[in-house]
Order: C-alpha cells, then structure tokens, then sequence
C-alpha cells in the first residue's frame, strides 16, 4: 500500500513537470464574435487548444480540439525570418446563445463537432504569433422556452462564425 501510494506520487510530479514543460500560449481571435484561448504543445507536431467564445456576441461556448501542426509533412517553405506554420484539427464545442432573447426565457444552445485550419506566423525575436483560422461547429442546435418545448435543428450558423484573426502570448 505505502509503496502504490509512493509510485502514485512519483508518476503525478513527473506528469505535472512533462506538462509544465511542453511550449504553451494564451491568446485572443477576433471575428464574428471573440475568443480566449489557451494552447498547450503535445510534442512538436501537435497542441490541444481550448477557447472560450462569445459566438456572434451573443452568448458563450467553449471548444477544444486536438490540432495537427503542418500535417502530412507539408511544412511551408520560408527563408527569411519568422515561421510560417499551418493546422489542421478536430474537436468538439458547446454552448447557449440568444442572449438578447432571455426576457422573453428564450435561450438557444449548440453542440456539436468542431474543425480547425488554419495558418499562423511566429516572430523569431518576440514570443508572439500571429494566425488566421477558420473554426467551423457543426452539430445541432435548440431553443429552450419556459415549458420545455422547442425545436432542434442543424446548428448551420456555426459554419460561418468561426473565421477569426488572433494573436497570442508564447511562453
């Protein structure tokens, strides 16, 4: 018992200190809506980025995905200073919308399967990045009256939201 407890202990320091280690950033994008996001790499080829929105600023939501950096070893060629890199990821988002409608007890939410691509520049000289993505949401959506009835539909709105410019922190 007392030496399962010691492994545990062990095993969750070093996990927390892999962790700590890996190349992260925190950021924001801007679009249709806004969005903070924290990115942390899982290796050099991938990152786990995590967003808290305010889709069409009017609601909020939050997604995660698992991103692919430079997939299929299709790295864009660049000399000069700087990095170009480009991402491709899937995930999955939630979220309640309508806002403006919560006078009326008339509040929409969404879920659904997220999709990201997108491009990005990191400086060499700042730790700084900039990107262009597109985020699209694709599931259902519902609107949620005072006696429990409404209707669920296919969430297409969240195709065409998520195009954003963001910068972000690296540390």
């Amino acid at each position: 018992m007392k030496k399962s407890l010691i492994l545990a202990a062990i095993l969750a320091v070093v996990s927390v200190g892999a962790a700590i280690a890996q190349p992260r950033a925190v950021g924001v994008n801007i679009g249709y809506g806004f969005s903070a996001s924290y990115q942390h790499s899982i290796g050099e080829a991938n990152l786990v980025d995590v967003s808290l929105e305010l889709p069409c600023f009017d609601g909020i939501g939050a997604t995660a995905t698992y991103d692919w950096i430079n997939p299929f070893g299709t790295a864009i060629p660049w000399d000069y200073a700087g990095q170009w890199d480009w991402y491709l990821g899937v995930g999955a988002g939630a979220g309640l919308y309508g806002f403006e409608g919560m006078k009326y007890n008339l509040v929409g939410w969404y879920v659904g399967a997220v999709g990201h691509v997108g491009v990005s520049y990191q400086f060499d000289n700042l730790p700084l990045q900039l990107s262009a993505d597109w985020r699209p949401n694709i599931g259902i959506s519902g609107l949620s009256t005072p006696h429990g009835s409404g209707a669920i539909d296919f969430n297409a709105t969240g195709l065409y939201s998520g195009i954003t410019i963001g910068v972000r922190y690296l540390f």
